[in-house]
């Protein structure tokens, strides 16, 4: 009966009070992130009207800025007094944000607040008392870390000064040089230039000249430029080489005597055409009925890189090499990655090799990783070794037809555990010998790539396992894994809402592997349908990024619960560390330092993503390079993006991307709805949707801003 008042009493509390009640609870637990489930049932709000009212006062606290929603429906005290410190993020269009280390929305910073804060730095602000329904603002009050003080740009040099016109999306102001800081540079030339002060009421920054890259236009100098955008070497140094130059190429007898000798055991390479750096072999022989014994045989350049050496502390802080369209920047010298390590045919060659003993349905019945001595008999392209796979003729086709069954076998047990399965094409350039592009091509993953795929694959996965998997009660020793997390639960959600408009649906609930599959599915009913690309895209958008870390949580997209790179030590950083531990726990060392990995984990991931996108600038700037000559002719597309300012278009033909500016759709005024990717029509109600079929005209082409402009046809 009691319950039944408390019930009753309990519909009568005034919304006032409610929002007294929920301010002291925060308070109270000003530490913890508290879920609606938790708040309801601590301040036993059991009626429907409560939990309404009490869901309205926390929509208006979040908007007051008192408490911040950190997850769907979970809620944490905003209680960071009135300074606070974390990263500034400029705009060139003076929309400058600051976003607090401690988490929760951005914050708002105008120009003249901004103290000259560059993109990137760390920051101090003080907070501005917050003006009812305006997002909260502040000012920069100290410059705690430069994150970035070289820009990259064109010079405009006049009589007594001169200018850096930047390209930067961050950077609003040129750079304002005097005549004695331009290292000779002339006008039209790139450069790099160091911001050496901003005064106070100065409108431009003050800098000088580091490095004059050549004529703005020229192949060379525009990729360098996207280089040292990137803030990536674009030059080896010359102690380096001269380091690289001393190592001895021949292989000393004792090393071979330490080694298994795999020189008469036939093995190959299978790499693309332009290939110079073969880091893998693979090399066969049948045991007996049925069982095969496959080695996956690496470049051992750890065998020739000492730790802490000078060629070590430089492919370190590259972590990776980064191909551009038309050249690669190598991690290691080139004496090192295209002729020392280089597993080159009919030469001998160190190696590091996980070697199996595998069934034709590709079960492991045995594995071993050891160093080795090889001898390629034949170094094969993917279309020659794609060749012997369709006609079933060529050099070694037993080998490679055995080979490529294993490898299918492989696959198919992958994708039964759960690994997801993106097969996306490459867009590639046939360029002439000054850089021009002269047409476009797509790479496509056919059988011969997923083959080297599958064994590449198995080896790290059991590098992987032989050292992380350990009996229960022990302690694995220190590792770098290849760590790939679930997809984010919301842009989950929204995947599924998106795809069931086109009538397909997903299981966003249940475990890995359920939802994995359910992905898989929706991946195999698409093919071939118009909304296709469309659909991957936005699924590709709701996975996370695999990363490089010690603490291992599995792979998610590939079903593996152990798994590392232990197979591109010429290329990747983090693989030379793994082979350098896999020797020393071989031997009997102890457990690595977990702090040091850790950091060069983070490092690591960090240096391929921004390769990954100076990749992408190349790629970009060809496209618009190549696009240039076919100005004013009209194409048809795929939307591939949707943005307030604009709509992304990809030409079916050749895959270059552009954008319709927002500004350009004059026929009525567009409003951008970020959740189901479109833009929509204030009068017409016409909607532009991610996937849509369009034709266009090429408007523009802006090389100097990598910038595709086109323009709708109706």
């Amino acid at each position: 009966m009691a319950k039944n008042k408390e019930k009753k009493a309990g519909k009568r509390i005034k919304k006032n009070d409610l929002a007294n009640i929920l301010m002291n609870f925060f308070h109270a637990k000003s530490t913890e992130v508290l879920s609606l489930k938790y708040i309801f049932a601590e301040l036993r709000l059991t009626t429907h009207p409560l939990k309404m009212l009490c869901v309205e006062i926390l929509n208006e606290m979040k908007e007051g800025d008192y408490i911040t929603e950190v997850d769907r429906s979970k809620f944490r005290l905003n209680d960071h007094g009135t300074e606070l410190t974390g990263t500034f993020l400029r705009k060139s269009n003076g929309k400058n944000s600051f976003i607090p280390d401690e988490g929760g929305d951005p914050i708002f910073i105008a120009e003249r607040n901004s103290a000259h804060a560059m993109n990137k730095d760390k920051v101090r602000i003080a907070f501005y008392a917050k003006r009812k329904n305006h997002d909260a603002e502040g000012e920069v009050i100290e410059i705690l870390q430069r994150a970035n003080d070289t820009f990259v740009g064109t010079l405009e040099v006049a009589n007594s000064y001169a200018f850096l016109v930047t390209e930067n999306r961050t950077l609003a102001n040129d750079i304002f040089i005097p005549k004695e800081k331009l290292k000779g540079g002339k006008t039209g030339d790139k450069a790099i230039v160091k911001v050496t002060e901003w005064p106070d009421k100065a409108k431009n920054p003050i800098g000088q000249v580091i490095d004059i890259l050549g004529k703005a236009g020229d192949n060379t100098t525009e990729m360098h430029a996207i280089l040292a955008e990137f803030g990536l070497p674009y030059v080896y140094p010359s102690a380096v080489e001269k380091a690289a130059d001393n190592i001895p190429a021949e292989i000393s007898r004792e090393e071979m005597a330490l080694r298994e000798d795999f020189r008469k055991v036939t093995t190959f390479t299978i790499d693309p055409k332009d290939a110079k750096d073969f880091d893998d072999a693979l090399s066969i022989r049948k045991l007996k009925d049925n069982l095969w014994e496959v080695g996956v045989h690496i470049a051992d350049v750890s065998h020739y890189v000492k730790e802490d050496s000078i060629i070590d502390k430089e492919a370190q802080k590259r972590a990776t090499s980064v191909y551009l369209v038309d050249r690669t920047i190598p991690m290691l010298p080139e004496r090192l990655c295209n002729f020392i390590c280089s597993l080159r045919p009919n030469e001998e060659k160190l190696a590091y090799s996980v070697i199996f003993d595998i069934t034709e349905k590709g079960e492991v019945k045995d594995s071993r990783i050891v160093h080795t001595v090889i001898e390629s008999d034949r170094r094969f392209t993917y279309e020659e070794a794609q060749q012997i796979i369709e006609t079933k003729h060529g050099d070694f086709a037993e080998e490679v037809l055995m080979m490529d069954t294993i490898a299918k076998a492989l696959r198919q047990k992958r994708f039964s555990a759960g690994a997801i399965n993106f097969d996306r094409y490459e867009v590639k350039f046939e360029i002439d010998e000054k850089g021009k592009p002269l047409s476009v091509y797509f790479k496509e993953s056919k059988d011969s790539n997923k083959l080297v795929e599958e064994f590449m694959l198995l080896a790290n996965r059991t590098v992987a396992e032989k050292i992380g998997r350990v009996p229960k009660g022990k302690k694995a020793k220190v590792l770098p894994y290849r760590i790939h997390d679930l997809p984010d639960s919301e842009k989950l959600d929204n995947l599924a809402q998106f795809i069931a408009r086109f009538g397909y649906k997903i299981r966003t609930s249940g475990t890995k592997s359920d939802i994995s599959k359910s992905i898989n599915h929706l991946l195999d009913d698409i093919q071939g349908k118009k909304e296709e690309n469309l659909i991957e895209t936005v699924s590709i958008r709701a996975m996370q990024k695999a990363r490089y870390s010690t603490h291992n949580i599995g792979h998610y997209g590939l079903a593996f619960d152990y798994y590392t790179h232990f197979t591109s030590p010429i290329r990747r950083y983090p693989d030379m560390m793994v082979h350098r531990l896999a020797t020393k726990y071989m031997e009997g060392g102890r457990s690595a330092s977990e702090t040091k990995y850790e950091e060069l984990c983070d490092h690591s991931s960090n240096m391929e993503q921004i390769a990954a996108n100076a990749e992408r600038a190349s790629i970009k700037y060809k496209q618009v390079e190549f696009m240039s000559e076919h100005v004013g002719q009209t194409y048809d597309g795929v939307i591939s993006g949707v943005t307030e300012w604009g709509l992304y278009v990809e030409l079916n033909e050749n895959k270059c991307e552009g954008m319709v500016p927002v500004r350009d759709l004059g026929d009525d005024y567009y409003e951008f709805d970020e959740k189901n990717y479109c833009l929509r029509g204030r009068r017409k109600n016409r909607i532009y949707s991610l996937g849509d079929a369009i034709t266009i005209k090429v408007a523009r082409a802006n090389l100097e801003k990598k910038q595709l402009d086109f323009a709708l046809i109706d």
